[in-house]
């Protein structure tokens, strides 16, 4: 298998990775055959899958934009992913010019590639972590670079969570995420469910399957376990809904039938 001139060395280019995946969904070019594979034997199952991360996006413009213009001017994006067009920190900086943007990654391919569309940003870095390890991100040289915790922070969990098991706590570490935060910090996520799939869930639960084989399981949780992550925090209106239906700029009745897969919600903290 040839090797990519933009593929660290490090990384074994034989197995699949999700933020790949994600990237490959989303039209961009940095992925290999392997994650291609794994991609269109889950799309088999739910052909809709592009159109999610699609609709993922598209809040998360949105939802930056609100908290943004609720003058928050700090931005911490955990599970990042490989950049895309219409990142975190073009949107911060287009709705809040000198916004700081830390993106947060453990997948070496998707920090490189932060690192190098980032090359001449003082604003935004990238972070090499994993979110099951709140404190290493807290206490990373980027994090203290760009973000004054005195000061309030969005934090965004966006297509994160549900890679992260129940045994390895993810709600207590969005609770510490949460309580080394300033009063007036948001909560920006987006999390899979079997709610809203326009799909039967034994089907929904093929894709499920392909996840587990390439040792990512996705963990489908329902609206009120997704809830749950808010704990300390005030739901934003109109609290945990379909993607399209928070605060949408189209109408959400002219979406794709799985745009409406999952849930999405922002909270503040008091």
């Amino acid at each position: 298998m040839e090797r990519p001139a933009w593929a660290p060395r490090s990384i074994d280019i034989s197995v699949p990775s999700v933020s790949r995946i994600y990237d490959y969904y989303l039209g961009g070019s940095h992925n290999f055959e392997v994650d291609r594979e794994a991609a269109r034997k889950a799309m088999e199952f739910m052909p809709g899958l592009p159109k999610i991360m699609q609709a993922n996006r598209a809040f998360m413009r949105r939802a930056v934009r609100f908290a943004a213009g609720e003058g928050i001017t700090q931005f911490l994006d955990i599970g990042s992913g490989i950049p895309t067009f219409g990142n975190v920190h073009e949107v911060a900086e287009s709705a809040s010019p000198g916004a700081h943007v830390v993106y947060v990654d453990h997948d070496p391919v998707a920090v490189a590639h932060s690192q190098a569309v980032l090359e001449g940003h003082d604003n935004a870095g990238v972070v090499a972590a994993d979110l099951r390890k709140p404190q290493e991100i807290l206490a990373s040289a980027e994090v203290d670079r760009l973000i004054d915790l005195n000061r309030p922070v969005a934090l965004l969990l966006v297509a994160i969570l549900h890679f992260v098991e129940d045994e390895d706590d993810p709600y207590e570490a969005v609770a510490r995420l949460r309580d080394a935060l300033a009063p007036g910090s948001m909560l920006i996520l987006t999390h899979a469910s079997y709610e809203g799939i326009p799909l039967s869930p034994e089907r929904a639960a093929g894709t499920v399957d392909v996840y587990k084989d390439i040792r990512n399981p996705l963990i489908m949780r329902s609206r009120e376990e997704i809830a749950r992550f808010f704990e300390g925090y005030d739901m934003v209106e109109p609290g945990l809904v379909p993607m399209p239906h928070w605060r949408p700029d189209a109408a959400p009745e002219d979406e794709d039938p799985y745009a409406f897969s999952g849930f999405a919600g922002v909270g503040r903290t008091a």
